[in-house]
């Protein structure tokens, strides 16, 4: 890639794609778009954007995200998470750039004992989790060149995420009841775009003549979450812990079961990054320590 080279960032008004903008600086000059300059819904002007910029990487974190409202959204999820990356797939193809897309811990049913790796069945067990894995494959049905990183819990000081819930409620209730028989990894925002980057990076100083060989043995799906596990209800401790509320909740573990939702959540959705490590030699810091950094930058 040359110096010239350009980045599609999409979703920029996002958890990831605005720390995205941030950590892919220096990648190449950074086309950021969020739904104000490109309509994700609008197979055409997706399109028009990619033969107008002729990028030579996209990166699409953007997704719908609503998992509940998706059970009754059907269609809107999947424009956003099925066609969009597909469309994005076939320009990618079309103008030999490769594409780097984010997917999630939901397209497996939870039922696993351990951490889930890259090949194991999928299940997705709600509408959301159903498009991911379809967004997943139309990508690797077009042959692009691509990365999918699957990551889990995203939250960060921007948007709708737990953390976010958490604190508001914390300055609101005395007590709070938090599921605590999911597992997983909270995963900080800044986490996915920094080891994006150091991922990316990889293939930027890889020599000219190189760059498609380092792409087509790396293409494929990879997890990225932090590392370590808890439960929600852990979460919400360690949040409460760090947080500077004059005062703090007390928090109590509760069932999913009494907690019902529009869609089922899996119990398990702790992923292996092993595969990463391995391939790129990154590595994710804990999920205590990001959340510490976290909280220490608010």
């Amino acid at each position: 890639m040359s110096e010239q080279r350009v980045v599609l960032l999409t979703g920029t008004n996002g958890q990831v794609g605005f720390e995205l903008q941030r950590s892919l600086q220096g990648l190449g000059k950074i086309v950021a778009l969020d739904r104000s300059r490109l309509d994700l819904r609008d197979p055409q002007q997706i399109r028009e954007v990619v033969r107008a910029t002729k990028p030579a990487l996209i990166v699409n974190p953007a997704a719908y995200t609503a998992v509940d409202a998706a059970e009754t959204d059907v269609a809107g999820a999947t424009q956003l998470n099925v066609d969009a990356p597909r469309v994005f797939a076939e320009e990618a193809k079309r103008v030999g750039a490769a594409l780097v897309h984010y997917s999630t811990d939901y397209v497996f049913d939870g039922t696993k004992q351990g951490a889930y790796v890259e090949s194991d069945p999928t299940g997705p067990q709600n509408v959301y989790g159903r498009t991911k894995l379809a967004g997943e494959e139309a990508i690797a049905d077009t042959g692009c060149d691509h990365l999918i990183l699957r990551t889990s819990w995203v939250y960060g000081m921007r948007g709708k995420n737990f953390l976010l819930t958490m604190l508001r409620l914390g300055a609101q209730r005395s007590e709070l009841s938090v599921v605590a028989d999911q597992y997983g990894a909270p995963t900080w925002a800044n986490t996915i775009a920094a080891l994006t980057s150091s991922v990316l990076a990889q293939a930027v100083g890889t020599r000219a003549g190189d760059l498609g060989d380092w792409w087509s043995s790396r293409s494929g799906v990879y997890h990225l979450t932090a590392s370590g596990e808890t439960s929600w209800h852990g979460f919400a401790q360690a949040i409460f812990e760090l947080s500077e509320l004059a005062g703090k909740p007390r928090v109590t573990p509760l069932p999913a079961a009494s907690y019902p939702t529009a869609a089922v959540r899996p119990a398990n959705s702790r992923l292996s990054n092993d595969k990463l490590a391995d391939t790129f030699g990154v590595r994710a810091p804990d999920w205590r320590d990001a959340l510490r950094l976290c909280m220490a930058a608010r």
